[in-house]
């Protein structure tokens, strides 16, 4: 599986960004899929996940105001971003399991960077 992560750029507090995460090499509906950051200094941290079905979860520092979704007919992920904070500026990878429920990353985009300005 190779993923192909886009959409990021610099946006104000309060502001949105929509960051997609195009996929190929195999059978998309079967993988879950989610979305990590990586802030400057930190370690990667989970964002948010949605199963083949389309059940999500989410961290707790965006629940409510990010949205993970799917579209398994144009093999893409995506994540809405709104009520962006400082906070939110990193670096956001896609990532594939190999298991239709995200269980544990198997495949990862090469990032998009965020930048959010207070």
């Amino acid at each position: 599986v190779q993923l192909q992560a886009s959409g990021g750029g610099l946006v104000q507090a309060g502001g949105s960004l929509r960051l997609s995460c195009a996929a190929s090499g195999s059978p998309f509906s079967r993988y879950g899929m989610a979305w990590y950051r990586q802030a400057p200094g930190k370690q990667r941290e989970f964002v948010a996940s949605i199963n083949g079905g389309g059940i999500t979860n989410y961290a707790d520092s965006v629940q409510g105001r990010f949205t993970i979704a799917r579209d398994n007919v144009k093999n893409s992920a995506y994540l809405q971003m709104n009520s962006l904070k400082p906070e939110d500026t990193a670096v956001y990878y896609c990532a594939a399991a190999k298991t239709w429920t995200f269980i544990a990353p198997a495949y990862w985009g090469q990032g998009t960077l965020v930048t959010v300005s207070s």
